[in-house]
C-alpha cells in the first residue's frame, strides 16, 4: 500500500505542482480550472489503491458527470445516471467505437476457434525438432513467442504449456521458461499490426485524437508511427533474444540456470504453480494439430486487411496516384480491420469443420469462449471512451497546459508519460487499464504542448512517442507486478512457482526499462532519431550482460560436454 501511496503521490505533484505558484485556478472558457483534472486523478487513485480498473474508472467518469452537472447535491444522483445513459451510451454508439469492439472480439473469435482445433499446437510442434539443446530449446521459445504474435493470453498459455516437456528436458529452469515466455507474449501483441491488442489499442487512439482540433490523421496510421518508439517492448524482445544465445545470467536467474544445469531440477523449490488450471484446451487429436488450421486464418486476416487498406485508400481520382503512405492514411482502417476479422473467422471455422476437427456446434462454442474472453477488455475500452468525452468537456488538456505547457521542455513528455504509466499497470496489475486511464488524457496534453511550444506542424516524433511511452509503459509495469494477469498466467502454464517467476524476472525487467528511459525515451524526445536510440540501447543491454552476466553452461542430452 505504502508503494501506491507514493506513487500516488508523485503523479498528484506532477499534475498539481505549478498551483503552488497561482493564488487560485481560474475557471475559463477552455477549461475548468482544477475540477478538470479530478475525474482523471481520481480514477487513477482508485486504480492504484482497489487494483480495480472497471470501479475505478466508473467512479471518475461519476465524479466528471457530476461536475458537468453542476456539482451541487441534486447533480450527484443527476451525474450518476448521466454516466451510465449519455456518456457510455455516446461511446458505444459511436460508429468507429463500434467497429473496434466488432473487430476485437471477432478476433478474440478467431483464437478461440485455432486454439480448439490444434492450429496453435501444430505450430509448435513444426519447430520443436529443431532445439536440440538448451540453446536452442529457448530459442525456439522465443521463436515460438514471436509466432503466437495475435494475443498475448493464447501466447502465454500455449508457448508455456507446449514448450515446458522440452524445456525440462534440455535442463532450462522454470524460472527462464516463465521469464521468456512473460516478456515475449505482451511485447509482441504490443507492437504487431494485428493483434487484439490492436483494436483496444487504435480505439483509444482514435477516442483521443477525434478530439484534436486540425489533426486528421487516421488513428491506425498514428499507431503504425508509435511502433518505432515502442522502446521497452522492442527492447525486452531482444534482451530475450540476447540471453538465449548468449548464455549469460545475473541476479536470481543465474542461481536458478545453474541449479537446473548442474542438477536437472528444472523447477524451483516449494514450487506451488496451479499449472493443471491453465492446460490448454484443444479438441482436435494429437495427429490433428496441423499448423496450417492456425496459419491459413492469420493469414487471411492480415491480406484483407491490407486489401481493405489499398480499397479503401484509393483517390476518387484515378489518375491522381498516391503513395503508400498516403493510401493507408486515406484508409478506412475500421472497414479494413473488420473485413479481416469476418474472414479470419470464417477460414477458421471452414478448416475446421471442413476437416471433421469441429462439428458447428463445437465450432460455434469455441468462437464464444473466445468472444467471451475479450468482453472485460471491451469493457475497460468504454469507460475509458466515457472518461475521454468528460475530460473533453472539461478541458482538462488545456488546464494541464496552462500548468506545465510552456514550463516542461516537452522532450521529456514520453520519459515522464512512461513512468506513469509502468507506476499505474504496476499496481493495478493491468497493462490494459493503464492504458485506458493515461491515453485519453495523454494525447491531448501532448497535441496541446506541441502547439504552445510551435512544433505541431513540424514534428509529430513527441506525441508519437508519448503514446508509445503509454503503451510501453504499461507493459513493463505489467512485467514487473506479482498481480498482474500475463504474469500470473506465465507462473501457472510454465509450472513455476509465482513469487520465484516475478523475482527473477524483475532485474532484467528493470534493466531494459532504464535502458528504455535513459538512452531511448529522453534522447529521442530531444530529438536523436529513433534507430539510433535504438541501436544504442540494444548495445547497451550487451554490453549488460558481458559485464554482470556469468556464463551458464549448454546442457545437450547425450552429450558428456555441456558447455
Amino acid at each position: 500500500m505504502s508503494t501506491r501511496l507514493l506513487f500516488l503521490l508523485l503523479f498528484a505533484s506532477f499534475m498539481c505542482a505549478p498551483l503552488a505558484a497561482q493564488d487560485t485556478a481560474v475557471e475559463t472558457a477552455t477549461h475548468a480550472g482544477v475540477w478538470s483534472i479530478l475525474p482523471p486523478l481520481l480514477a487513477i487513485a482508485l486504480a492504484l489503491l482497489l487494483k480495480r480498473v472497471i470501479p475505478a474508472l466508473f467512479i471518475g467518469l461519476w465524479l466528471g458527470s457530476w461536475i458537468v452537472a453542476g456539482k451541487s447535491f441534486g447533480a450527484l444522483w443527476q451525474g450518476l445516471l448521466d454516466s451510465f445513459q449519455v456518456y457510455v451510451l455516446d461511446a458505444m454508439a459511436d460508429r468507429d467505437h463500434a467497429a473496434i469492439i466488432l473487430f476485437s472480439m471477432m478476433v478474440g473469435g478467431m483464437v478461440g476457434i485455432i486454439s480448439a482445433n490444434g492450429g496453435m499446437l501444430g505450430v509448435v510442434n513444426r519447430v520443436i525438432g529443431w532445439a536440440s539443446d538448451a540453446k536452442r530449446a529457448m530459442v525456439t521459445t522465443w521463436s515460438m513467442g514471436l509466432a503466437i504474435f495475435f494475443d498475448d493470453y493464447a501466447n502465454t498459455l500455449v508457448v508455456g504449456n507446449s514448450m515446458r516437456p522440452l524445456s525440462d528436458k534440455m535442463r532450462v529452469s522454470r524460472e527462464k521458461l516463465a521469464y521468456i515466455v512473460d516478456s515475449t507474449a505482451a511485447p509482441v501483441s504490443c507492437i504487431a499490426l494485428i493483434t487484439t491488442w490492436i483494436g483496444y489499442e487504435v480505439g483509444l487512439i482514435q477516442g483521443a485524437i477525434d478530439k484534436l482540433p486540425g489533426f486528421n490523421d487516421q488513428a491506425y496510421w498514428v499507431f503504425l508511427n508509435t511502433i518505432p518508439y515502442s522502446f521497452y517492448p522492442l527492447l525486452a524482445l531482444l534482451f530475450v533474444l540476447m540471453v538465449c544465445l548468449m548464455g549469460r545470467d545475473f541476479g536470481p536467474m543465474y542461481q536458478a540456470e545453474k541449479r537446473a544445469r548442474d542438477t536437472g531440477i528444472t523447477a524451483p523449490e516449494n514450487n506451488r504453480s496451479e499449472a493443471s488450471e491453465t492446460e490448454l484446451e484443444v479438441s482436435a487429436d494429437v495427429e490433428q494439430c496441423r499448423a496450417r488450421n492456425a496459419l491459413l486464418p492469420i493469414v487471411a486476416l492480415v491480406l484483407t486487411v491490407l486489401y481493405g487498406l489499398w480499397v479503401s485508400g484509393q483517390p476518387s481520382d484515378p489518375e491522381a496516384p498516391l503513395r503508400l503512405r498516403e493510401i493507408i492514411g486515406n484508409a478506412d482502417s475500421y472497414q479494413a480491420l473488420m473485413w479481416g476479422s469476418l474472414m479470419g473467422v470464417l477460414v477458421a471455422a471452414l478448416l475446421s469443420m471442413g476437416q471433421k476437427i469441429l462439428d458447428m456446434e463445437e465450432t460455434v462454442q469455441a468462437w464464444f469462449k473466445g468472444v467471451r474472453s475479450m468482453l472485460f477488455a471491451m469493457i475497460i475500452l468504454v469507460l475509458a471512451w466515457s472518461l475521454g468525452n468528460i475530460t473533453e468537456q472539461l478541458g482538462t488538456a488545456a488546464y494541464l497546459v496552462d500548468l506545465i505547457g510552456s514550463s516542461m521542455p516537452v522532450g521529456l513528455l514520453p520519459a515522464l508519460v512512461f513512468v506513469i504509466a509502468a507506476g499505474t499497470a504496476f499496481a493495478t496489475g493491468s497493462s490494459w487499464g493503464a492504458m485506458g486511464i493515461l491515453l485519453p488524457l495523454v494525447v491531448p496534453l501532448a497535441w496541446a504542448m506541441l502547439t504552445v511550444q510551435g512544433q505541431t506542424v513540424t514534428d509529430l516524433s513527441v506525441m508519437y512517442s508519448a503514446i508509445a511511452a503509454v503503451l510501453g509503459g504499461a507493459v513493463w509495469g505489467d512485467h514487473c507486478s506479482p498481480i498482474s494477469d500475463t504474469t500470473i498466467l506465465s507462473s501457472m502454464a510454465s509450472q513455476c512457482d509465482h513469487i520465484e517467476h516475478v523475482r527473477t524476472q524483475l532485474p532484467y525487467a528493470m534493466v531494459t526499462g532504464l535502458t528504455a528511459i535513459l538512452i531511448c525515451l529522453i534522447p529521442s524526445g530531444f530529438g536523436i532519431p529513433w534507430w539510433l536510440c535504438l541501436l544504442i540501447g540494444a548495445i547497451a543491454l550487451v554490453a549488460c550482460l558481458l559485464f554482470f552476466g556469468k556464463p551458464v553452461a549448454n546442457y545437450r542430452p547425450g552429450s558428456d560436454s555441456n558447455n
